[in-house]
């Protein structure tokens, strides 16, 4: 004996009231599954260490302190050293004539002439 559709929907409808759960007969994806997972955010910013006070923190919140940043001052003596060698980083376009006054056209690929075959 066949219970009729309806009757096992109303049963459904019934058990997921009970225990707070979507009713959805037809079992169309609606993305339940995702929003009844716990938050990942608190998790992950728990994870990584609290961001401690730089150097650069310092200079800015007190402009007239003197501070000594060994690290800085070794980054820009290299950085001194590969622009005296001709190493440095190029100098930005600061206007589009410039980039437009220093841009190279390429050239079309050469190939060598084919030798005729026998």
């Amino acid at each position: 004996m066949a219970v009729a559709r309806s009757r096992i929907l109303d049963l459904v409808k019934v058990q997921c009231r009970i225990f707070s759960t979507i009713y959805n007969p037809e079992g169309i994806r609606t993305g339940n599954k995702v929003l009844r997972q716990r938050l990942r955010g608190p998790a992950l910013a728990a994870y990584y260490p609290r961001r401690v006070v730089t150097f650069k923190d310092l200079k800015n919140a007190y402009p007239n302190l003197e501070t000594w940043d060994d690290d800085e001052e070794d980054r820009l003596e290299h950085i001194q050293i590969m622009k005296s060698r001709g190493k440095g980083a190029p100098k930005k376009r600061r206007t589009a004539a410039e980039s437009k006054k220093f841009a190279k056209k390429k050239k079309p690929a050469v190939t060598a002439p084919k030798s005729p075959t026998f």
